[in-house]
């Protein structure tokens, strides 16, 4: 009857969605089927996800948010019309507030777009919130106390870093290198190599099944089967981890120099509060093989993987949810 309070983080690869006292209801690939001839939405999530490389020229599946933003409008909103009314949280009298989560270096134009997205779908007072903060939270960090906390969030579109403190980012960066990128960097390397054409979900399959970013860290291997671009055959080849790591190892850089970055522009006391604790790793980018031990390495600094690192932000968007009165209070004295 009544309109409960939901978090959204609307990924560039997933959307996860957290009820106010029921926790995470939903999590389903951000991908959407559209006939191309009559504009007609025909599946979205895990069914249209599971046409992605696989459909006839009429119909094409396609992700609405690319980079952690809106690429395609329209698309966004039937999304989220869709998992919303899934979920069925729409009260009879009251819309529900939305809480949800946003990168770091997002323009006011692309603010805008989130919110009258989510407002079209349904959404009562939405509220935005940055992807890091709420994934530290998430991941069981007190970001409210005068201590340095340092999070390292690897999504489907960007990679955000930031040191919180007090309940606030005090340094962040966010970049457009991700897991999207990591499959880019697989289909290419294979292409290049190989001459063979794979799709992203096969590249997406060889970066979890045999990947890894630290050197002599996995030594596994991997058939795959795509198209010969010389004989436009059907084709199978082996691929082994230290290839995937020579794929992946300029956009791995750049993580590590954004990571690197942040920390020489935090205050001196809370460099030393992040000595203590660490840093802890969030988003699915988390579960790159060696990612943690890379990053250790690189930066000097203890590296901790999150409990649930896909589950972060949506976790955090479930505390938050449990505090909106609170934390609408504090931004409206600021």
């Amino acid at each position: 009857m009544f309109g409960r309070d939901i978090g959204i983080d609307l990924g560039t690869a997933n959307v996860l969605i957290h009820v106010k006292g029921k926790g995470i209801v939903l999590n389903e690939p951000s991908v959407v089927a559209i006939d191309t001839s009559t504009k007609r939405v025909l599946a979205v999530g895990d069914e249209a996800f599971r046409m992605v490389g696989r459909t006839p020229g009429n119909i094409v599946a396609t992700r609405p948010l690319k980079d952690g933003v809106i690429a395609d409008f329209d698309t966004t909103e039937s999304m989220l019309k869709h998992f919303l009314n899934k979920i069925n949280v729409k009260g009879m009298f009251v819309k529900p507030r939305i809480l949800i989560c946003c990168p770091t270096n997002i323009t006011s134009v692309e603010q805008k777009a989130i919110r009258e997205a989510a407002e079209k779908s349904g959404g009562k007072n939405i509220y935005l919130e940055e992807e890091p903060k709420v994934a530290a939270v998430g991941a069981g960090m007190d970001i409210y106390q005068p201590s340095g906390n340092m999070v390292v969030d690897i999504g489907g579109g960007t990679t955000d870093v930031a040191v919180l403190s007090m309940g606030d980012i005090v340094t962040a960066s966010s970049i457009k290198i991700a897991g999207d990128r990591f499959d880019n960097d697989i289909l290419s390397y294979i292409k290049k190599k190989y001459k063979l054409l794979i799709g992203e979900r096969t590249a997406e399959e060889i970066k979890k099944t045999v990947g890894t970013v630290f050197p002599d860290g996995r030594d596994e291997e991997m058939d795959i089967r795509g198209r010969d671009m010389v004989s436009g055959l059907p084709q199978t080849v082996t691929v082994k981890s230290e290839e995937v790591r020579s794929a992946l190892e300029e956009s791995i850089y750049h993580i590590v120099q954004a990571s690197r970055n942040v920390l020489e522009k935090t205050p001196p006391e809370l460099s030393a509060d992040i000595i203590d604790r660490g840093i802890i790793l969030t988003g699915g980018g988390a579960y790159l093989h060696g990612i943690d031990q890379l990053l250790a390495q690189e930066l000097k600094v203890p590296v901790f993987v999150a409990e649930e690192p896909m589950n972060c932000v949506a976790i955090g968007t479930g505390i938050m949810l449990e505090n909106l009165d609170r934390i609408n209070q504090r931004k409206l004295k600021i």
